[in-house]
């Protein structure tokens, strides 16, 4: 199967609806991993209309499996991950005042300040991902700039497919997902992919077999609201149940 990690960011973004302390981030991240989720991803925003500072402090000491920090790449977040040594960091394009990312990170753009971002933060062993979109260019700018994970956008996937009724946008978008998907794999990097998947359409995306984990919030979480968390994180989980063989799930300690 393909692993999953959680981002818990809109547990976060009901609780600053009211500027108040429930529904807690890290209660929603144990739920989720006793659910089974291989991972919890949070975004620190700059603006924190969400997930906060201390948030990420008290999930870093609360996490039994993989925190992931998605970030921009600027001082005061590099700053912050230094501080609390998350197990991979993320970098992320952010625009003010958008309502969720927009689209990949430009790789053939700002280098000196994602090259900066890579080094600092892999210089204390934090794991670094680049979000970007599934395009050749990316991708091979990415390796010049020393990366070896990336996270392909499925945004434009997740727009074609928000329905059941197949569509050519849809078709023309995973077959790009899968194509970059092979080529960064052919480079030995690690592939991951994610941005507005849903129950209805995860499971095209968990075939491509170089894909090895999604990042997956929105829709599970939008779900739990009907559900509950637990039976949102497992029905997500039982759609990834595919024949793909997978390392044992990460343990901070190192074991298994």
């Amino acid at each position: 199967m393909t692993l999953l990690s959680v981002n818990i960011d809109h547990i976060a973004t009901l609780r600053e609806a009211r500027r108040t302390n429930e529904p807690d981030p890290a209660a929603a991240a144990a739920i989720c991993e006793l659910a089974g989720a291989h991972g919890i991803t949070v975004h620190l925003r700059g603006d924190r209309r969400h997930i906060q500072h201390r948030d990420i402090k008290i999930l870093r000491e609360t996490i039994k499996t993989k925190l992931n920090m998605e970030m921009a790449a600027t001082d005061e977040m590099i700053g912050i991950a230094l501080d609390v040594i998350p197990d991979q960091v993320t970098l992320v394009p952010e625009l003010p005042g958008e309502i969720t990312t927009t689209g990949g990170l430009d790789c053939t753009h700002n280098q000196p300040a994602i090259t900066n971002a890579i080094k600092r933060l892999q210089s204390v062993n934090i794991a670094v991902s680049l979000f970007i979109d599934p395009a050749e260019q990316q991708i091979r700018a990415a390796l010049g700039l020393g990366a070896s994970t990336i996270e392909l956008n499925t945004a434009r996937y997740s727009d074609g497919t928000l329905t059941n009724r197949p569509t050519q946008e849809g078709s023309e978008a995973l077959d790009a997902v899968r194509q970059a998907a092979e080529l960064a794999h052919s480079r030995t990097m690690r592939v991951l992919a994610g941005h507005g998947l849903t129950y209805r359409n995860v499971r095209a995306i968990a075939e491509i077999p170089e894909i090895v984990e999604l990042n997956i919030g929105h829709n599970i979480i939008a779900r739990s609201a009907l559900v509950g968390l637990d039976r949102a994180v497992r029905d997500m989980l039982a759609l990834l149940e595919e024949t793909k063989d997978v390392p044992p799930r990460f343990h901070r300690s190192g074991g298994i």
